[in-house]
Formats: C-alpha cells, sequence, structure tokens
C-alpha cells in the first residue's frame, strides 16, 4: 500500500506564472455555433486558458515563478541543495533541463537536480519526492518546479483537446524542519490504461517517421497527428471519479484525518465535471473545493499549485490551514496529501510575453 509520512519538511512557499496571452473558448473556430462553444463552457467549465508563444517553454514559466519568489522569501541560492522539475513538456529529450535550469537560476554546482516525467499527478507526486530527500536533514532547502505548456502538445483542430488546456509554471520551497507537522500521502498507479492519454510517436518505442506528421481526421472536428495528444475521455473519467474518492478516503482513514477541520480540497482541474463528481462523492461543499478551470483551463500538472496562488493567495499569506490535495491523470497516475501551510510566502501570479 502506498502509504507515505513524510516528517521533518515543511512548506515554506509557493509561486506561479502564466503567459500573457488569453485564448477564449467563447468565440473558438472549433465551434461551429455559439451554443455549441457554451455547450462546452457549461460542461467542462473552461472558458479562457493562457497559451504560450512558441517562444515560451515549460522551463521559462517555472524559472520566472521561481526567481519571484526566491527572492520573496529572501534564501541564498547558493544554500538551495536540490532542484526537481517535473513535466512532460521539457526543453530537450537530451539533457534532463533541470540542469539548465540550476546554471539559469544561478544554484550551486553541487545542487541535487534531475527531471521526472509526470503529467497531472505530478506535484503531489513531487512533494514526496522532495520531502523525501529533505526529510533526513542532510538535504535543508529543496526546490520543485512543476510547470507544462501542454498546448504545445495539441493539436489546433481538435476539438476534444485543444480547447481545454492551458499553460503554467509552478515553484515550491520545501525546506528540513523537524518540528513542522509530517506530509501524509497516498498514491497510486494503473499503467494497464497507460494509452488513454498519451502520445503515439516521437519516443523511442515508436520514432518520428514521415507518417507521423500526417493529419488525420479521426472524426468531424477532431483532426491530428500521431505527435500529438489523444485522450480516451470515457476511461480518464472512469478511472478519476472511482480511484480518486477512494484514494483521498483511504488517505484521511489510514492517518485518522478530522475532514471537518479540512479548510480546502485542492483537486487537479481537469474538467467541471470530474471535479464536481469528485467533491460530491466525497461530500466536501462547494465552497471548500476552490478552482481555476473558467480561467486557465486544465494547466496539467500546474493546476493544484496555481490554484493556490490564483484563489488562495491571502488565506495562505496570512493564516494556518490545513489541506488535501490529489492529482491524477496521464500513466493513469494518482497521487493524494495531506499539508498544512502556515503563513507562507505566496507572491501574486506572475505574468509573461
Amino acid at each position: 500500500m502506498a502509504i507515505q509520512s513524510i516528517s521533518n519538511v515543511k512548506i515554506s512557499g509557493i509561486s506561479a506564472c502564466v503567459p500573457k496571452y488569453i485564448e477564449s473558448n467563447t468565440n473558438s473556430h472549433l465551434f461551429e455555433k455559439p451554443e455549441d462553444a457554451q455547450r462546452f463552457i457549461d460542461n467542462t467549465g473552461v472558458v479562457e486558458r493562457r497559451i504560450a508563444t512558441d517562444a515560451i517553454c515549460s522551463s521559462d514559466l517555472c524559472y520566472h515563478a521561481a526567481e519571484k519568489l526566491i527572492s520573496e522569501i529572501g534564501w541564498d541560492k547558493s544554500e538551495i541543495d536540490c532542484l526537481i522539475f517535473i513535466t512532460q513538456t521539457p526543453d530537450y529529450i537530451v539533457p534532463a533541463t533541470s540542469c539548465g535550469l540550476q546554471h539559469r537560476l544561478g544554484l550551486s554546482e553541487e545542487c541535487h537536480s534531475f527531471d521526472v516525467t509526470l503529467g497531472c499527478s505530478a506535484w503531489v507526486y513531487g512533494l514526496s519526492i522532495i520531502g523525501s530527500l529533505l526529510s533526513a536533514g542532510f538535504l535543508k532547502k529543496g526546490l520543485l518546479l512543476v510547470g507544462e505548456t501542454t498546448s504545445k502538445t495539441k493539436s489546433k483542430t481538435d476539438k476534444s483537446t485543444y480547447p481545454l488546456f492551458g499553460d503554467a509554471g509552478t515553484a515550491t520551497l520545501l525546506e528540513y524542519s523537524p518540528d513542522s507537522p509530517s506530509i501524509k500521502m497516498h498514491s497510486g498507479t494503473d499503467g494497464s490504461k497507460q494509452k488513454s492519454i498519451y502520445i503515439p510517436d516521437g519516443g523511442f518505442r515508436n520514432q518520428t517517421t514521415l507518417e507521423s506528421l500526417e493529419m488525420i481526421e479521426v472524426e468531424p472536428g477532431v483532426t491530428r497527428n500521431r505527435l500529438q495528444y489523444i485522450m480516451d475521455g470515457a476511461q480518464v473519467f472512469t478511472f478519476t471519479i472511482t480511484k480518486v474518492p477512494k484514494s483521498i478516503n483511504k488517505l484521511i482513514d489510514s492517518f485518522e484525518i478530522d475532514k471537518d477541520k479540512v479548510d480546502y480540497l485542492l483537486l487537479h482541474q481537469a474538467n467541471k465535471m470530474i471535479v464536481d463528481k469528485i467533491a460530491g462523492k466525497l461530500k466536501f461543499p462547494a465552497e471548500k473545493v476552490p478552482g481555476t478551470l473558467s480561467k486557465f483551463g486544465n494547466t496539467s500538472c500546474s493546476s493544484i499549485p496555481l490554484t493556490i496562488v490564483s484563489e488562495l493567495n491571502e488565506q495562505v499569506r496570512n493564516q494556518h490551514l490545513n489541506l488535501i490535495a490529489s492529482g491524477f491523470g496521464s500513466g493513469l497516475s494518482l497521487a493524494s496529501a495531506y499539508f498544512e501551510l502556515d503563513k507562507i510566502v505566496c507572491p501574486e501570479l506572475i505574468e509573461i510575453e
């Protein structure tokens, strides 16, 4: 059973960065009629998204989030012992993007840096990974960068995916702190459904060929090639509404968490239907389930920290909060965590162009 309790670590700051360019679904070219666009918005909750230009990568969004956060928290960059970068849209296949970010941010050459490839469960998994590294006390301060320019993986002629996703990058600072409450976690994986969300070509299983670039009309309104994102919405929906509530309940039961004392449930912003269904199954009231779908869409691995920065900025800076977060998506992968934030550093949302 993938249950963890990570001691001696606290989250000290969270920041987020998005592109300035806004793309609206209200007048999207993908919908023939205004009522089609409105139906999509009603079902998904996505009114508009932030879209990165060709010049902006996930690493750029995370870099700006990190620079602002490190500056506001006042840490000496030489004290940051580890950097983890989690994305499915890295700068290159080789080398790891974390290496470039270590140099770009001016961190020590003794900084323990590496990449992780995960999608929508990434931020919660990232807490597990970096928390485990810090908990022994040899490494004292860590930087978790989680971001995605997922719009670059979508076909602009695929109405099933392109209008749903937006781009964002986030930074989270954690540090060794023996007196802090533990971060409690449950995680899981169902690799039998790995092709529910995938890009067929471009890796080393199916390398890029001329056929990979051929645009194929799958159905009316859905045209894409084999280097672009495919999602089986029905399988993903079934996985999330069955597995995610069980994961959160297992977390609550395993650690005897008082659900009434949880201030907010932070769910990956997949779409409105999924978020509402999970919250309903768990009997969390709507006011305790903040969301960013209408403004940013599904930002994949960025969505939970982006929601904290966008919707809970005032609270996390000035209050002590008990939170449950759950990320779920490609893999298929999920991870849920209970953690506390106590007056952390949380800059206002950053925008770049």
